[in-house]
C-alpha cells in the first residue's frame, strides 16, 4: 500500500474509533442523564404514556389519570376533592412539574422507581404496559375533611397528629387551590390557572402549604413549652404549688410591665391556675427566671429549631438564642421573636399527650406496586423525649382545666371524653398593629386513657373583628370536630 492509501486508511480508522467511543460514551456513560433530562421531550412523552399511580387515603384514592384531549402527553392528573387535598399531594403538572407528594413519591408513582424494575419486568414479558405505584398515607379522610371545612373562607392551617406513632392524620391550609386547574400543559387553561395563583398575582398566596412552611407566632399556645421546662428544670414543683410571681411584674431591665388580658387571678398563681388562665406574668417571669440557654433547650427537644420531612419538608420553628432576660420573658410566652409551624405546634401537644415522648411526625404508611404488593412501610419513630413521664402527666391535668368550666378553652369539650388543651392569641405586626392569629393545640383521651389525636390550629382572620379573635373562640371550635371525626372514624 503507497503512502497516501495508508494515510487515508489510518484517519478513517482514527474517525471509526472516535465515532465508537463517542457512541458508547452516549449509550453507557450518558445514558441516564440524557433518559431524566427534562430537555428531553421523549422524557415526558415516556412519563405521561400510562396513568400515573394513585395517592392513597382511607384504602381509597385521592388521584387519578385521564386521557388527555390533545397532545403527545396521553394522560393526566385529576384530584378528587383537589383543593382540600393540596397539602398533602401537592401538584403534578405536564407543563409545570410537580411537588411534596407527587413529586418525592414521582418514581414510585410514575413506575419509574428502580424498586418496581422486577414488576415492571414481569408486565414487560406478559405484554403488559408499565403502571405506576401507589403512596398509602396516614391520613384519615374525616379530620380532614373536619379541618378543611371548619377553616371555610378563613386564612389558617390545621395540622393532627397520633401521639402514639407520629402518623399525620390531618393537614389542612387555606385558602387552598385545585391542582386539575393546572394538571395539563395548555397555554389557555392551564397556564392561566399557574399565573392566577401565583403570589404575585394573589396576595393570599393559595398555594403556600400554611401547615408545614408558614411560621406564625405561636402565642400563648407556647406557655405549654414553658411549663414544660419550669417543671424540668425543678423551678416549680408541681401543678398547685404557688409560683413567685408579681403581678404586676416589670421586666428586667426596663420600666415596662408584662401585662395580663383583663382582670385575672395572677398574683402569684399556681402553675395551674396561670395555665387555665393563661397568665402572661407567671410565664414571662419562668422564662426569665430560667433564662435563654434552658429555655432554648427546652423548645428543641420539642423540635424547634430543626426541619422535619414528613417526607414533605416542614419549615425550622424559631426559639432564638442570645436573648436577654425581658427578651425571653416575650418569647416565653410565644411573642418577640418566636415563630412556629401548625405542625410544631401539633408536635408539643402530641408530646405532653404521649406522656413526655415526642414521635416523629410522618405521612406515608406505604409505598405499594399498583397490585399493592408492599415496597416499603414506614415504622413509628421516636424523635425526642421533652419531658418525663410523670411531668407530662402533671401537664396534662394542667391542659384538662383549660378545657373546663373557667377555663379559655371550654369550646373544645366533647362530652364523654376528657380533652386538654392551650388557647392562644398572638400579637403581630409593627406595634400589634395587625390583627392577632388565634391558636389552639389540644389532644383527647379515650376511657381507657389512650390518645388517638392531637391537633394544632391557627386561624389568621382578617374579616373578622380585633375584639372576636381568640384562640378559644375561632380555632377551638375547629380543633374539637377534628378530634372529634378522629375519635368517631375509630367506633
Amino acid at each position: 500500500m503507497n503512502k497516501p492509501l495508508r494515510r487515508i486508511a489510518i484517519f478513517c480508522g482514527l474517525l471509526v474509533l472516535a465515532l465508537l467511543v463517542r457512541d458508547n460514551w452516549l449509550q453507557y456513560v450518558k445514558a441516564d442523564e440524557l433518559r431524566t433530562d427534562t430537555a428531553n421531550r421523549r422524557v415526558n412523552i415516556e412519563r405521561y404514556a400510562t396513568p400515573r399511580g394513585d395517592i392513597i387515603v382511607d384504602g381509597r384514592p385521592i388521584t387519578g389519570s385521564v386521557k388527555a384531549k390533545t397532545g403527545d402527553y396521553e394522560y393526566k392528573r385529576t384530584y378528587k376533592d383537589g383543593a382540600m387535598w393540596a397539602p398533602v399531594t401537592g401538584y403534578a403538572s405536564q407543563a409545570f412539574g410537580a411537588n411534596q407528594l407527587e413529586k418525592i413519591d414521582d418514581g414510585i408513582l410514575t413506575g419509574n422507581d428502580d424498586r418496581l424494575f422486577f414488576r415492571n419486568t414481569l408486565d414487560m414479558i406478559t405484554g403488559k404496559k408499565r403502571q405506576g405505584g401507589n403512596v398509602v398515607t396516614t391520613l384519615n379522610g374525616a379530620a380532614q375533611k373536619a379541618a378543611f371545612q371548619g377553616l371555610g373562607n378563613k386564612k389558617g392551617a390545621v395540622a393532627a397528629i397520633d401521639p402514639k406513632t407520629g402518623a399525620i392524620l390531618a393537614l389542612a391550609s387555606t385558602p387552598s387551590y385545585d391542582p386539575s386547574t393546572f394538571a395539563g400543559n395548555s397555554t389557555s387553561t392551564d397556564s392561566k390557572a399557574w399565573q392566577k395563583l401565583q403570589k404575585s398575582n394573589n396576595p393570599d398566596d393559595p398555594m403556600l402549604n400554611r401547615a408545614l412552611r408558614e411560621t406564625y407566632p405561636p402565642g400563648s399556645t407556647f406557655k405549654v413549652v414553658t411549663a414544660a421546662a419550669a417543671l424540668e428544670n425543678g423551678l416549680v414543683p408541681d401543678a398547685d404549688t404557688k409560683t413567685d410571681s408579681p403581678d404586676p411584674w416589670t421586666m428586667p431591665g426596663t420600666t415596662t410591665e408584662l401585662p395580663n388580658e383583663g382582670n385575672l387571678p395572677c398574683k402569684n398563681a399556681t402553675l395551674r391556675t396561670a395555665l387555665q388562665v393563661s397568665c402572661n406574668t407567671v410565664f414571662g417571669k419562668i422564662g426569665s427566671d430560667l433564662g435563654n440557654d434552658k429555655m432554648l433547650e427546652q423548645a428543641e427537644k420539642f423540635g424547634f429549631g430543626s426541619e422535619q420531612f414528613t417526607p414533605v419538608r416542614s419549615s425550622s420553628s424559631v426559639f432564638s438564642d442570645d436573648m436577654n432576660k425581658s427578651q425571653t420573658a416575650l418569647s416565653s410566652i410565644g411573642q418577640f421573636n418566636t415563630a412556629a409551624t401548625p405542625l410544631q405546634m401539633a408536635m408539643v401537644a402530641s408530646a405532653v399527650a404521649n406522656d413526655g415522648t415526642l414521635m416523629k411526625p410522618y405521612m406515608v404508611s406505604e409505598l405499594s406496586t399498583h397490585n399493592l404488593d408492599v415496597i416499603e412501610h414506614t415504622d413509628p419513630e421516636k424523635l425526642s423525649q421533652p419531658l418525663s413521664e410523670k411531668n407530662a402527666q402533671v401537664l396534662q391535668s394542667m391542659m384538662e382545666t383549660v378545657i373546663k368550666p373557667g377555663g379559655t378553652g371550654t369550646r373544645a369539650a366533647i362530652p364523654g371524653y376528657t380533652v386538654g388543651g392551650k388557647t392562644g392569641t398572638a400579637q403581630h405586626g409593627v406595634d400589634n398593629s395587625e390583627k392577632p392569629y388565634a391558636w389552639f393545640i389540644s389532644y383527647a383521651k379515650l376511657s381507657d386513657g389512650s390518645s388517638p389525636v392531637a391537633v394544632a390550629v391557627v386561624v389568621e382572620d382578617g374579616s373578622a373583628n380585633r375584639d372576636d379573635i381568640s384562640g378559644g373562640g375561632l380555632a377551638a371550635p375547629i380543633a374539637r370536630d377534628v378530634m372529634k371525626a378522629v375519635i368517631d372514624s375509630k367506633k
